[in-house]
């Protein structure tokens, strides 16, 4: 592989660069206006073009843009035809495709696999204006529109669809995405340095079906086909056996146990007499290293994945494993005739190159082109600060390691403090709060392994599960730091951190947790528990509910002390796989005791790749070994289980009364049922044209209650139609709810919430 160069090292002088314009050119009349008569690279993106680091082609753009290249980009193009793919002309070197920052199927579909009224990344939350699978149908427009001219696909559809994959909303194990767009590269992970690389190589004149050599990325090739011939393969069996083990032979038998063999095959092996050559220790391990480097590890082909559960998850193991960018080898799948072969993942960004791709000149603004609309996704994170990268946790449901990898990627304080200099100074309608400073977890800044040749070494899942690795370090004080400086910048008054918190990490720094709730708590805190039940939280790999109650007393505590009322609202996650009705019964009951009434839940969504997706389409546990014979992992994949599984977060909602009893009845816990604060939920409904008189009413939510003691009173004739009346414990018994007495926040646009990886 190539070895890396800092990002900013070494920009060339082009000599057709134009200065830096507010935006990118989306348009013939904004190339010329720049001087341009062409561009050398399009990127062409399911989003609408917001210029701020938070939106990938932005980024992307003003890194190229920076090295010299001219970045035209095509935004939301209409996909029915080429022709929107030619309004900016024929490009230099290439088209650069993504879906945006989502998956295009996420960001179009439900939990339930039905589509969303609304998409939080197009002007005025527009639905539609995206295709289903838009890597795949941008690309071979844009081929159609060009067909000399190279195709590059990436961002995070891509990156998680690089090899086959269970595909839940088609229900089936799809191929790499790169043999169905016709792409002649794929760029996964947070693939800056092999862009600008590429972008260069391509700048001089070398043919990309040459460029093989890149970290970070995928291409097709003839089957069989190696970088050299010094290169060597493994079968994926040798990093993790799918299968039965053959018994070890003895090591004092002569000859083969199989009597029935031939006397020549038999016979003692002829003794090969080799010199001893004496090698130094540092010899050795560049030898060792040399052949790691070019050894290819070799997964089940497609056609093999796709019928056989088994190797699905095995091929999702052995995936996962040889993720790590200080030991992870080249993988190669077999497609049909060919294969696509994938190279190791991309070295992270040291300190300063994650400042410069920060740094860089972003109008911090939606295109012009789009006037007044609102965007969603844009006024959720407008006044937000993204202070690193990556994530160690490991959440099987989760896709931000398979993405941006485990390692933390951190910006300096300097950078981040300029960037909320500049939200104050550029940003319109900034009223001095900032809303979040984080990222994919916002309590991970800075942390990392303690010893950089354990960290190039480790092949662990998580740094955080089954327990916190006594390698990790998990000092707070860097973060701490950095929060006083960003609330002591003349102007801004508030700095909420509304990204998802890693609680375990957190209790470990008893320090950081009162900073936290002291002066940067809006009132409510999200954190994610995610579930109360082991079983299910160890096919999560997400910490026991200890962890929380931990959490949550140093959160009372230092509420308290600082003379503020303030409550965590934790997220949990229904039907994952591993949950059984009794896991979800149990949680609700916890939920009731504890007195949270949920107002969103989350069903679990299957995305390409994740671990937890593994374990909904084979049934099997990718996080052991997998064999015939190893864990089943049951789950719930029926529409009305999952409702039922949905429900139970929400006992206290009427429209689930029905299926919640339903459900009890069927699991024998009849006694949940009836209208006493024993009770889960109430032993009547009133119906959707009428309800229970007065009197009647309180008699049953004052009463002991029974399955069949109440019947709801006949409606009057020139009485109107009431609505449902909920249950209502008695108040001598029963709390009121926490949440009843705070306001609610307007809800954030749904696709936008389904891309954010809760920690």
């Amino acid at each position: 592989m190539s070895s890396p160069t800092n990002l900013f090292a070494t920009v060339p002088k082009r000599s057709s660069r134009a200065p830096a314009a507010p935006f990118l050119p989306m348009s013939r009349a904004e190339m010329a206006a720049l001087g341009w008569d062409s561009c050398d690279v399009i990127l062409v993106t399911g989003d609408a073009y917001i210029d701020h680091p938070s939106f990938g082609m932005a980024l992307v753009g003003r890194l190229l843009e920076a090295q010299g290249f001219r970045v035209g980009i095509i935004a939301q193009p209409d996909w029915l035809s080429a022709d929107a793919f030619r309004v900016l002309g024929k490009p230099n070197l290439y088209f650069g495709v993504t879906a945006g920052n989502m998956d295009s199927m996420v960001n179009r579909y439900t939990a339930d696999r039905k589509i969303r009224s609304d998409d939080a990344y197009t002007p005025n939350g527009e639905p539609n204006k995206r295709p289903d699978r838009t890597v795949t149908v941008y690309a071979q427009r844009a081929r159609e529109a060009f067909p000399d001219v190279p195709v590059i696909i990436g961002s995070i559809e891509a990156s998680l669809r690089r090899i086959a994959h269970y595909d839940y909303w088609s229900d089936k194990v799809r191929r790499s995405v790169l043999p169905d767009s016709k792409a002649d590269m794929l760029l996964f992970g947070n693939a800056e340095r092999a862009l600008v690389d590429l972008t260069h190589r391509l700048a001089a004149g070398e043919n990309i079906k040459d460029i093989r050599n890149l970290r970070g990325t995928a291409f097709m090739a003839p089957a069989g086909w190696l970088p050299g011939d010094d290169w060597g393969v493994h079968n994926s069996t040798r990093v993790d056996v799918p299968g039965k083990v053959d018994a070890h032979h003895d090591p004092y038998a002569m000859a083969q146990e199989d009597k029935s063999a031939c006397a020549t095959d038999n016979a003692q092996p002829k003794e090969v007499i080799k010199p001893i050559r004496i090698m130094s220790r540092e010899e050795r391990l560049a030898m060792a290293k040399e052949k790691h480097d070019k050894t290819v590890v070799r997964l089940p082909s497609y056609e093999t994945v796709s019928i056989d559960p088994v190797m699905y998850a095995h091929t999702s193991r052995v995936f996962h494993l040889e993720s790590n960018p200080g030991n992870a080898r080249a993988m190669v799948q077999a497609h049909g005739e060919r294969d696509v072969w994938l190279n190791p993942p991309p070295l992270p960004l040291a300190m300063d190159e994650m400042d410069g791709v920060y740094d860089m000149n972003y109008a911090r603004a939606p295109h012009p082109s789009y006037g007044k609309a609102k965007i969603p996704a844009w006024d959720m994170i407008r006044f937000s600060v993204n202070i690193m990268r990556g994530c160690f946790g490991g959440c099987t449901f989760c896709s931000i390691t398979e993405h941006e990898g485990r390692i933390i990627q951190s910006r300096s304080e300097p950078s981040i403090l300029r960037e909320i200099e500049h939200i104050r100074d550029k940003t319109k309608g900034f009223t001095g709060t900032i809303s979040d400073m984080g990222g994919p977890t916002a309590n991970m800044y800075r942390l990392a392994c303690k010893d950089k040749s354990i960290e190039e070494s480790c092949r662990r899942l998580s740094c955080v599960y089954p327990t916190i690795c006594v390698n990790l370090g998990t000092d707070h004080s860097k973060l701490i730091s950095l929060y006083r400086k960003a609330r002591a910048i003349p102007g801004i008054k508030k700095v909420l951190i509304s990204s998802g918190l890693r609680y375990d990490l957190a209790v470990r720094s008893p320090e950081y947790v009162k900073e936290l709730v002291t002066h940067h708590v809006g009132g409510l805190l999200k954190i994610a528990p995610e579930h109360t039940e082991e079983g299910t939280l160890s096919k999560m790999m997400k910490p026991g509910i200890g962890a929380y109650d931990e959490f949550k007393e140093m959160f009372d505590r230092f509420s308290l002390e600082a003379g503020k009322k303030q409550y965590l609202i934790p997220y949990f996650i229904a039907a994952h796989p591993g949950t059984t009705d009794e896991d979800m019964l149990n949680l609700a009951l916890w939920l009731k005791k504890n007195n949270f009434k949920l107002d969103q839940v989350q069903t679990f969504m299957p995305t390409p790749m994740a671990m937890a997706t593994t374990m909904y389409h084979s049934r099997k546990n990718p996080l052991k070994k997998v064999t015939a014979d190893s864990e089943i992992v049951e789950t719930a994949k029926s529409g009305k289980v999952r409702r039922s599984h949905k429900a139970f977060l929400r006992y206290q909602d009427p429209a689930n009364w029905p299926i919640l009893r339903e459900t009890l009845v069927k699991m024998g816990r009849g006694d949940l049922i009836g209208n006493g604060d024993k009770h889960l939920v109430p032993s009547w409904q009133a119906s959707e044209d009428g309800g229970l008189a007065a009197g009647e009413r309180k008699r049953q939510t004052s009463g002991a209650g029974t399955l069949d003691k109440f019947v709801a009173a006949p409606k009057r004739k020139t009485e109107r139609a009431l609505a449902p009346s909920p249950f209502i414990a008695p108040e001598s018994k029963v709390r009121p709810s926490i949440l009843a007495t705070i306001k609610s926040k307007p809800k954030a646009a749904p696709a936008a919430k389904a891309g954010a990886r809760r920690k």
